[in-house]
């Protein structure tokens, strides 16, 4: 996985480096990953890196002119043009829009140099001039750095199997991080799954130097929280300023691109006001085997009236014949952060990248412009649990929340970089992701929204209202079509509610329906031509009928396994129906399979580390 790696310590340079080289091997999962790694002895720092051979961060590590600053850096950072013509002006030298700007920006500004970062990254910066060494990530702690803190060395990384391949004492459940995610499917607060690793906070700088840390950050929620809100016209006419400038750099690339087009309102607004400069550009919808989702129906129609090459990719038959592989991979190479259930994203971003290196995507762009959230508990069934794992569940005060903080600031530094980073970390294996809702420029003015446009799609409508070519007139995912006020009313309506029923068909059905569904709904749907109204409509993943039909050996292998069977976690008596009830269609129990597959998978691969992986 693409990322860093190293340690502070006053050990033995040789064992230093010897320590750096497993952790890299550990995250080489693709034949196309570039790595390499630096040393500064004197200083005890010794780190690597690893990238896709095609990224921002393919050139490293970056050194000054003088050999005396080196930078290790992990993501991407767009540069604002007036800042680079600010440091050309001042007589620094560096190639466009290429990374070597960053260590002219270091050397002009020093320590404010992390202020001005946008974009997703982590790093690692030794100054030899000052004999310190920073280590660092993005303000909303996307690019993940996990640490070690032991007692004469600082350990650190991208991936939390870097740190386990070389401490065995590591490898074992934290007990607080499991609970969290049996709850809510992700760990917060810093915790993870694995004893006595930690995550570095979101805008860390912190310094190493003399066999000391300095714990700092260089940006706190508050400075956002606290800017005065606009009114509604101020805050529409900012908004369409600031994304049609900002949306250029994530254009900016010598390799093609590729647009991650579904039906909803936050790619179409990337489409609107797509720079006219945007070459070597193609777009992609993903589905399922056969159906055409909403999603790729109206994809294809933004795509065909901006003349842009449009595909669709589908999960097709070798993904459910490598599932167990394919599920494997998944949980590996994300650290557990994505489950069995999310095996299809290294799958279909595989496909995206043999179009694209590059892909551009709308997500997150519900959660920081309209307050969507999909931040809840799990509600897994409490007979799952063996009796101590229960009461320990039982007794947890959880909270999503965190006070202070208002309900955009938990969507941005809470929600999207602890619950909706697995799906991002999959993706991230195959193509580098980019998407505007993140840049700090369009983030910090979401801040300043007055109180009736913080959940209104208002603001992306009118964007969307000035394009003259006509995807003012192609209705988005949930009904609504920009040209038309009557036209929206009219058909949300009925989105909203094949949505519901979508779901309800899906993943979401009730125990008391699934009987009804595998008995008894097929036939009479398909009879009356409705099936295609509550299946498929709107989702192309279909867990739990995978699991109880294409995959059902699958989850009867893995859930009677003697291991999984006998893990001190769950109660026995009930994972010996699990499975039966499941692929029988009594029962819908596709949460739960995920959670106690995806946490067998951890506990063989990462901690007991019975198979190494390799590349794919």
């Amino acid at each position: 996985m693409p990322g860093i790696a190293g340690l502070i310590s006053r050990q033995a340079p040789d064992t230093c480096r010897r320590f750096v080289n497993q952790m890299l091997a550990s995250m080489q999962h693709e034949k196309f990953y570039a790595s390499g790694s630096c040393w500064a002895p004197e200083l005890g720092v010794f780190a690597g890196w690893v990238a896709l051979e095609d990224s921002f961060s393919r050139r490293q590590p970056l050194v000054s002119e003088h050999r005396d600053v080196t930078l290790l850096f992990s993501g991407e950072c767009f540069a604002d043009p007036d800042t680079l013509m600010t440091l050309k002006r001042r007589g620094y030298e560096f190639e466009g829009d290429e990374s070597g700007w960053l260590l002219a920006l270091y050397d002009a500004k020093g320590v404010h140099f992390f202020e001005d970062l946008n974009g997703l990254f982590s790093g690692l910066l030794i100054d030899r001039r000052q004999r310190k060494a920073f280590l660092f990530n993005d303000r909303y702690g996307m690019e993940r750095v996990y640490y070690y803190e032991g007692r004469d060395t600082f350990f650190f990384a991208s991936e939390a199997k870097a740190l386990l391949s070389i401490l065995p004492e590591l490898r074992a459940f934290d007990e607080d991080g499991l609970a969290q995610f049996l709850h809510y499917g992700c760990t917060l607060d810093g915790k993870t799954l694995f004893r006595s690793v930690r995550l570095l906070p979101g805008a860390s700088r912190w310094s190493f130097a003399g066999g000391t840390c300095e714990k700092r950050r260089y940006f706190v929620p508050a400075t956002w929280e606290s800017q005065p809100p606009l009114t509604a016209s101020a805050f529409q006419d900012e908004f369409q300023n600031i994304f049609t400038r900002i949306l250029p750099r994530y254009f900016q690339s010598d390799s093609d691109i590729g647009i991650s087009l579904t039906a909803g309102l936050d790619t179409r607004m990337i489409m609107t006001c797509r720079p006219e400069t945007a070459h070597r550009v193609v777009s992609y919808t993903f589905a399922g085997r056969e159906e055409d989702t909403l999603d790729a129906r109206l994809a294809a129609q933004v795509a065909s009236t901006l003349r842009i090459p449009h595909h669709v990719l589908r999960v097709g038959d070798e993904f459910f014949a490598d599932f167990a592989a394919l599920s494997d991979r998944t949980v590996y190479v994300t650290d557990g952060c994505f489950g069995i259930c999310g095996a299809h994203e290294i799958y279909l971003n595989k496909l995206a990248r043999d179009l694209a290196p590059i892909r551009i995507t709308g997500n997150y762009g519900s959660e920081v412009l309209r307050g969507h959230t999909t931040f809840k508990p799990l509600n897994l069934s409490t007979d799952l649990f063996d009796r101590q794992l229960r009461r320990r569940l039982s007794a947890e005060p959880f909270s999503a929340t965190e006070a202070g903080l208002s309900r955009l600031s938990l969507a941005a530094f809470r929600e999207i970089p602890g619950h909706l980073f697995g799906v991002c970390r999959a993706a991230q294996s195959q193509v580098t992701m980019r998407t505007p809702y993140l840049d700090n420029d369009l983030v910090a003015l979401t801040f300043r929204a007055p109180e009736e446009l913080r959940q209104s799609p208002a603001p992306a409508l009118q964007l969307i209202r000035r394009d003259h070519r006509g995807l003012d007139r192609i209705p988005t995912d949930q009904g609504l079509v920009p040209a038309s006020t009557m036209s929206s009313f009219v058909r949300s309506l009925w989105y909203r509610a094949t949505f519901k029923l979508d779901y309800r068909f899906n993943d979401g059905m009730p125990h008391w329906l699934s009987f009804f569904d595998s008995n008894l709904l097929n036939s009479r749907l398909s009879r009356f031509g409705c099936r295609r109204w509550l299946r498929g409509s709107h989702r192309f993943l279909h867990y739990r009928r995978w699991l109880r039909t294409d995959l059902a050996g699958y989850v009867r292998d893995r859930l009677t396994d003697p291991r999984t069977s006998q893990s001190p976690l769950w109660n026995r008596t009930f994972l010996e129906r699990l499975a039966k009830d499941h692929t029988s269609g009594r029962k819908n129990y596709v949460r739960e399979i995920n959670a106690v597959l995806t946490l067998e998978a951890i506990e063989r691969l990462l901690l007991r580390q019975d198979s190494a992986m390799g590349t794919w």
